[in-house]
């Protein structure tokens, strides 16, 4: 195995756990502030989780294209969730 993936079973597992507890909490919370706080978590690291694992397509597409992916899916998770967020707070 190479380090890379180790990095991604490892990266993996967290996405993984993350998203195994926040959709308990959302099932326990649902509904109002807190609710609506996970469900922007939830959508933020399912992003991330896709910026993270575009590099499977590394023999089928361009190098530069799949930075510009990964950068596109990075910078809409942290735009959903300052969005989100501000959204939140305003309510």
């Amino acid at each position: 195995m190479t380090a890379q993936t180790i990095i991604l079973i490892f990266t993996l597992v967290i996405y993984l756990i993350i998203i195994f507890v926040f959709n308990r909490a959302r099932i326990k919370y649902a509904g109002g502030k807190v609710g609506k706080v996970i469900n922007l978590i939830l959508v933020t690291v399912c992003l991330l989780f896709i910026a993270d694992y575009v590099v499977i397509f590394d023999n089928i597409v361009d190098t530069n294209i799949l930075e510009t992916i990964k950068s596109l899916f990075r910078t809409a998770a942290l735009s959903f969730l300052a969005y989100g967020g501000a959204k939140v707070a305003d309510s």
